[in-house]
């Protein structure tokens, strides 16, 4: 059975973005998400969050957990699937404040199409 791990520089990463878009320090970035300073620190020091930290940070962050996963792909091939484009990119455009619902399926609506026209041309 492939081992799975939170991937905690991906994790970092995201949290860094979102920290420099919002223009926050750490501290007040913490603050936001509701996990303490000393968590995200941590995460930057390459250790693992807590199970409740971990789900508290991609719940604030509108991002499946799985993205954060890194999984050994020793024996298992179905493991080693990409997850489905929509199921990946429909959190991103939710989670965007400028875009309106009417938007955010618009576009689903647009990258469907031209996903299931680019799965047509092989």
């Amino acid at each position: 059975m492939a081992k799975t791990t939170i991937n905690t520089a991906a994790l970092h990463s995201a949290l860094d973005a979102a920290r420099q878009e919002r223009g926050l320090s750490w501290r007040a970035l913490a603050g936001e998400i509701g996990v303490s300073p000393s968590l995200l620190s941590r995460l930057g020091n390459g250790l693992k969050p807590d199970t409740d930290g971990f789900a508290t940070i991609v719940a604030w962050l509108r991002l499946p957990a799985e993205q954060f996963f890194d999984r050994d792909s020793d024996n298992s091939s179905a493991d080693s699937r990409e997850p489905d484009l929509m199921a990946q990119l429909a959190p991103l455009l939710r989670a965007r404040k400028d875009l309106s619902e009417t938007d955010v399926k618009y576009l689903e609506q647009v990258i469907g199409l031209a996903v299931g026209h680019a799965r047509a041309q092989g």
